[in-house]
């Protein structure tokens, strides 16, 4: 009899028409300093070449499994599947286009090992353009976020199955948010850390979900992002929002535009929503609408000078959160912890409840650690 031995970690990545950025993806999880993992790699029907490519790179190292779907499930549904598929008590989220640093699992798992009670690690990251050069680095301000907006998406995530299963994991009504949705009831189940110094690289642009699906579906997913988070800067749930979604040709939230135009923006491309504003904001005599207005019409004329503005911008944001970075050490996420109802360990199926926040206890540095090995990049 085979006795197969589980891996200490599972990285997990669906793919759909990631060409050409897929082999550095995979090579950057191959390469890592940290070898005793599984890489469970979800094809979702990508037409572009990209199955070809994770079959050439299945046949070269053991450690990939390759799952391939005839039909597309999208964004949510397919980190569903995906997820689900781990065999691990450790779980690291990659996405197709982006890249893990060497040592990202060596050091997320750590902070997992020498701290039982937290369940959940994220890290700071770089933003590259589609050429792979960095146009945005460590945003130290992230560490210090309000609890409502996580500083993290799916790329640098890092968890323990258990936690994951226990909340219910991807929510397919929070489609082109649902790492963001599933961080935030994480963080009502469990304590999240962040390293404070880059493990991972996330690109813009290139094979954008946001970018490569349906502008329609697209903006009312991101809307109602937004509306949820204004609920839990309220400190009420966004429940009930997931299911009374903007209709088709609804008018949307001007930060819609904003967030989608960075993309484009971060991306060295010339964001053009000034126009899409105009006819789907819902516009208003408020600060949100004038920022749109300004943002999308200067993106269109000059983009350059755009980003150069916030960069200036970030830099003043940061600065107060920098000293967090003087140490390699770990920091505890968010200052106010979100309290909520878990979804059954045993369901398969998203969770259906969402987080309301309390303050629990302040953002702090995490002890410091009795081994080496959390290291900077």
């Amino acid at each position: 009899m085979v006795v197969t031995r589980t891996p200490r970690v599972s990285v997990v990545m669906p793919v759909h028409n990631a060409l050409p950025y897929l082999d550095a993806a995979v090579e950057s999880i191959l390469h890592q300093t940290f070898a005793d993992f599984e890489f469970v790699i979800l094809d979702d029907a990508s037409t572009d070449g990209s199955t070809e490519r994770l079959r050439h790179w299945a046949s070269r190292d053991s450690r990939i499994r390759l799952v391939e779907e005839q039909r597309n499930l999208g964004p949510a549904r397919s980190s569903q599947r995906v997820a689900l598929a781990a065999s691990a008590p450790i779980v690291a989220r990659m996405d197709a286009d982006d890249i893990s640093y060497r040592n990202r699992l060596a050091d997320q798992l750590e902070v997992l090992e020498l701290h039982p009670d937290v369940g959940v690690v994220g890290g700071l990251f770089d933003i590259i353009d589609p050429n792979g050069r960095v146009v945005r680095g460590a945003e130290p301000s992230r560490l210090v976020q309000p609890a409502w907006i996580p500083p993290f998406g799916n790329g640098p995530l890092t968890y323990r199955r258990e936690v994951f299963d226990r909340v219910g994991g991807y929510r397919t009504e929070c489609e082109f948010w649902e790492d963001n949705d599933l961080i935030l009831r994480m963080a009502a189940a469990t304590k999240i850390m962040m390293l404070p110094y880059c493990v991972y690289q996330v690109r813009q642009g290139g094979v954008s979900n946001r970018l490569s699906s349906g502008q329609d579906r697209v903006e009312r997913g991101v809307d109602l992002m937004y509306r949820a988070r204004e609920r839990l800067e309220q400190g009420r749930s966004y429940e009930d929002l997931l299911h009374t979604n903007v209709e088709q040709g609804g008018k949307v939230s001007p930060n819609v535009f904003v967030s989608l135009g960075s993309i484009i923006l971060w991306a060295g491309g010339r964001p053009r929503f000034f126009g899409r504003l105009l006819r789907r904001g819902a516009l208003g005599f408020n600060r949100a609408s004038l920022k749109a207005l300004v943002w999308t019409a200067w993106a269109s004329l000059e983009p350059n000078s755009l980003r150069a503005f916030v960069r200036m911008l970030l830099l003043a944001r940061n600065f107060p959160a920098r000293r967090l970075m003087r140490t390699k050490e770990p920091v505890i996420w968010p200052p106010a912890i979100p309290r909520i109802p878990a979804a059954s360990p045993a369901s398969s199926e998203p969770g259906r409840s969402s987080p309301v926040f309390e303050r629990s206890y302040p953002a702090q540095s995490a002890k410091p650690s009795s081994r080496a090995g959390v290291r900077p990049k």
